[in-house]
């Protein structure tokens, strides 16, 4: 062996043994976590419950920087500027692709990294009480035959009209939408008579169902929800709709795959732990991990979704 190919053997050796070596070192620091919602709401206190608990899992302190504004796409928007190093993460919801295809931002979820879907908060058609329906079967042959007469409230240009527009088009109806800036002031004016029908979610619409003030007629997960065992899902009606608001964790499109690999499993594993599964439970969600491909198959098939329902969606 001459000296040049003998040298040329220990760099080869030695990089090849530094490598592996920096990817297992991974986290060596805190990872930053920028939350792009106001402190107190629900992406907020969902993603803390995932800060405060993950650090047995990563061997990291994951700290909360909250970003918000324009819809969540302010804290995006730096996460995406930040290096693709694996120590900045961030999260995304259902409200990005809505925002991307409305002209909202141009940032898109495939603008990320997707790490793993974290909760799932499966979301209801809820009807107040009616002498025309009170079963889901009853509301969809009444809407069919009065179709525009229907009011359905939404967020408009938001996630909320985002699935109801998606029932639009998967049952053949037509709704009269009527706009509200958040659940709670759909479900009152539910409750008031101001509206036949709304977009809600267990934890806003619970009681009053309880009461007897209003009805679950469907709820947009795959299989019956536990909190609510007699609510029908759309599949039982032939439609495999997903309606959920989904919290889920990205990085900065471009880091290292060991990296990405490396958060995917403390994420997965915090998934499983008791304590953080009770007080994700508590905050009003479901644990629904999903790893990066699952995730990122989640976001291409809803996407597609949302942009077949622009039309509607358009402000």
């Amino acid at each position: 062996m001459t000296l040049r190919t003998g040298i040329a053997a220990l760099v080869t050796a030695a990089t090849l043994a530094v490598a592996p070596a920096h990817a297992q070192s991974y986290p060596e620091r805190a990872v930053e976590f920028i939350v792009p919602w106001s402190p107190g709401g629900g992406s907020d206190t969902l993603m803390r419950i995932v800060a405060n608990n993950v650090a047995p899992f990563l061997g990291a302190d994951m700290p909360v920087i909250n970003m918000p504004g324009v819809g969540g796409t302010v804290g995006l928007r730096e996460a995406s500027r930040r290096a693709a190093d694996g120590y900045t993460i961030s999260q995304v919801h259902e409200g990005l692709l809505v925002a991307t295809e409305t002209g909202i931002t141009d940032l898109a979820w495939d603008d990320f990294d997707p790490i793993g879907l974290m909760t799932a908060s499966p979301q209801y058609l809820v009807a107040g009480l009616s002498d025309d329906y009170s079963t889901f079967e009853e509301f969809i042959a009444y809407a069919q035959a009065h179709p525009g007469e229907i009011s359905m409230g939404v967020t408009l240009g938001g996630v909320p009209h985002l699935h109801a527009a998606m029932i639009e088009q998967a049952f053949d109806l037509e709704f009269k939408y009527v706009g509200y800036e958040g659940t709670g002031e759909r479900v009152r004016a539910l409750v008031g008579g101001n509206l036949d029908v709304a977009i809600g979610d267990i934890s806003s619409s619970e009681q009053f169902v309880n009461n007897g003030d209003l009805n679950f007629l469907a709820v947009g997960a795959l299989e019956r929800v536990a909190a609510s065992p007699d609510v029908p899902t759309f599949s039982e009606f032939g439609q495999a709709l997903d309606l959920n608001v989904t919290r889920g964790i990205v990085m900065p499109k471009g880091a290292p795959q060991e990296v990405r690999d490396t958060l995917e499993a403390a994420l997965e594993s915090l998934s499983q732990d008791p304590t953080y599964i009770e007080q994700t439970n508590n905050a009003g969600a479901d644990v629904g991990f999903r790893g990066q491909d699952a995730y990122r198959a989640y976001l291409a098939d809803l996407d597609a979704t949302v942009q077949s329902l622009s039309a509607v969606l358009a402000p």
